[in-house]
């Protein structure tokens, strides 16, 4: 298979980048792979926890009837709602 890849550059303290080689190598695999493990399990977590919102049932009722289907929402409102769409939020 062949996958596209695109380069990414990163300056990191002397320490820090012994420390990765040192994980990377224990743990078989390249200081590039060990790296990319390591985005593709923290992004998710990174990305849900600054992106959903949790509400109490008391809040969600409020927040409902504030959103109450006789008002229009704004093109604002619409736009951002599109991007989000687009961004696969």
């Amino acid at each position: 298979m062949n996958r596209k890849t695109e380069r990414v550059e990163a300056r990191f303290m002397p320490e820090i980048k012994h420390l990765a080689e040192r994980a990377a190598l224990v743990s078989g695999v390249t200081l590039t792979d060990y790296l990319a493990r390591l985005v593709r399990e923290d992004a998710p977590k990174t990305l849900k926890y600054y992106t959903e919102i949790q509400l109490t049932n008391e809040q969600f009722d409020n927040f409902m009837a504030i959103c109450d289907a006789e008002h229009e929402p704004s093109q604002a409102i619409k736009d951002a709602a599109k991007r989000l769409d687009e961004e696969g939020f």
